[in-house]
């Protein structure tokens, strides 16, 4: 393959990944609700700890550490998500 193509699968894969992230904002929101519905709190600081090690389980070990790494943004951004989520709601 040559570099355009590379740069062609790139952009195939970035559309599959934009496609997962909104995906899982998806669920995010509907956790939210649940969250808010049962009064919880967003942070689940167990949970973030348990998923972080899932996902590192789960890589080769040559990128572990860089993809649990993009997953502490990921979350972050899940969180604030679901916080503004739930202040919308309540401010109904």
């Amino acid at each position: 393959m040559d570099l355009t193509e590379l740069r062609t699968e790139i952009d195939a894969v970035d559309r599959e990944l934009i496609a997962l992230l909104e995906r899982r904002f998806d669920v995010s929101a509907a956790i939210a609700d649940y969250k808010r519905a049962h009064g919880l709190a967003v942070l689940d600081a167990g949970r973030e700890a348990a998923k972080l090690s899932a996902v590192r389980a789960q890589c080769r070990p040559e990128t572990a550490d860089l993809i649990a790494g993009l997953y502490g943004p990921i979350m972050a951004a899940s969180r604030a998500f679901q916080t503004q989520r739930m202040e919308a709601h309540h401010a109904e």
